[in-house]
């Protein structure tokens, strides 16, 4: 091993000589993203590759935090029922932690389980957060209990090396890991990986499976994504029901093969049909391509009024494509805070009366919506809103400013939409109190 050495006139990590320690730790119970928990000597160590009721033999990986380290398992010293054979071999508790190929964080755990620790995320976060006691059953989504939660993915992205190695990065690195297979793709795609191939020039490959056009390799560069120069339009076709939808091949979409469908259907089934007025200033925000202003509409009428947002402006191009069937639907490219600041500053009696009896629609990335957009919904007042998370802290957060300013928490359904990773869908119906 190489001497680890300290640049000079600076200070060692803090916990530097502990990293690397072996220690026996007794698993208690799960924590958000994707890890455990344990004790040691009274501090709280978060755990990767394990189970709750488990004993394993972890190794400290981070130990830079007062209130927490972070550990690896080595061996498994006492494996809990729920312990399955690895879905993928590639992230095999078996292999070097450091070669464990990341993106299959509960592979090791049979799908009912997973469920119910995402369930009791979920739950917790809520009761944590926003002072919310509600269970909720994770809901799985169709062939995945039968293909034990693989097979779904529609979009893989794979990583290149300085040394033009292909495959996905290692958990919590960007350590590039060579792979032979990759189970939670689709195989259309899983069949364009480049596996054991050296690639160069370029930094990543990203695999698209669309459910209506043919599968694609698409070569790229992180300069390049980074760049804010817009790219040359390349649209593919995804099916969602009977309806059609023109995304981009670089543009985003839900991965599983059923989502789009599975939450296209919850969203329009979760609107209260007594509050919702077709003529309102309805909004879905955060809109990409118009997928649940579309549901709105083939549920409620072509006249519905609906407004998509959204600040990606090629999303929107496709957007107003993709609701032309709709006469009462609009697009509009812009950041959802920025919309909504500008709405307020420039509305008027009419306008505020019908973003009154509004119902609002919400998308917001991983992070949340947050507390300044939860304040401009709260000022604007709709009748209901229907909140789409990826992120069980994050939807608890906004929950909890939600209930602050008068709306409450009427339905919650939660979806299985990565199934073998810690990810859970959330939907939310909230109305005024």
């Amino acid at each position: 091993m190489a001497q680890r050495t300290t640049p000079r006139n600076s200070s060692p990590q803090r916990g530097s000589e502990f990293v690397g320690t072996l220690c026996e730790l007794d698993i208690t119970n799960v924590a958000h993203g994707g890890v455990c928990v344990a004790r040691h000597e009274g501090r709280v160590i978060f755990v990767a590759d394990t189970i709750p009721g488990e004993r394993v033999l972890a190794r400290i990986t981070d130990a830079s935090q007062k209130s927490f380290w972070r550990a690896d398992t080595v061996e498994v010293l006492e494996a809990s029922e729920h312990r399955q054979e690895h879905i993928w071999s590639a992230a095999s508790v078996q292999r070097d932690p450091a070669q464990r190929a990341g993106g299959a964080e509960f592979g090791h755990m049979n799908l009912a389980f997973q469920r119910e620790l995402k369930a009791f995320v979920l739950k917790d976060s809520l009761s944590r957060m926003a002072k919310i006691d509600r269970d909720v059953e994770v809901e799985s989504l169709p062939g995945d209990n039968e293909s034990r939660g693989t097979q779904w993915r529609t979009r893989v992205r794979l990583h290149v090396d300085a040394e033009g190695k292909v495959g996905p990065y290692s958990a919590r690195s960007h350590n590039v890991i060579e792979v032979e297979d990759l189970p939670l793709a689709a195989p259309r795609i899983a069949e364009l990986a480049p596996f054991g191939q050296r690639v160069q020039g370029i930094d990543f490959i990203d695999l698209v499976g669309p459910t209506g056009d043919s599968a694609r390799a698409i070569a790229g560069n992180v300069d390049t994504a980074k760049n804010k120069k817009r790219p040359a339009a390349e649209p593919i076709t995804e099916i969602v029901g009977t309806r059609s939808f023109q995304v981009d091949v670089r543009g985003f979409w839900q991965v599983h093969r059923h989502a789009a469908s599975t939450l296209s259907d919850a969203v329009s089934s979760m609107v209260d049909e007594a509050l919702f007025d077709p003529r309102a200033a309805n909004l879905d925000l955060y809109g990409g391509v118009g997928l649940f202003a579309a549901a709105v509409g083939d549920r409620f009428g072509s006249t519905t009024r609906i407004i998509s947002v959204e600040s990606d402006e090629m999303a929107t191009e496709y957007a107003l494509e993709n609701l032309v069937d709709w006469v009462g639907a609009r697009a509009v490219t812009a950041r959802v805070d920025r919309y909504l600041q500008s709405v307020l500053r420039d509305l008027n009696a009419i306008e505020k009366a019908r973003f009154e009896a509004a119902t609002i629609i919400l998308d917001p990335p991983r992070a949340g919506a947050g507390k300044d957009v939860v304040n401009s919904l709260a000022e604007l007042s709709p009748a209901q809103l229907v909140y789409v998370a990826c992120d069980p802290v994050a939807l608890a957060r906004d929950v909890s400013l939600l209930a602050e300013r008068g709306y409450q928490l009427k339905e919650l359904r939660a979806f299985d939409l990565f199934p073998n990773t810690h990810h859970v869908e959330a939907i939310a119906h909230f109305i005024k109190g």
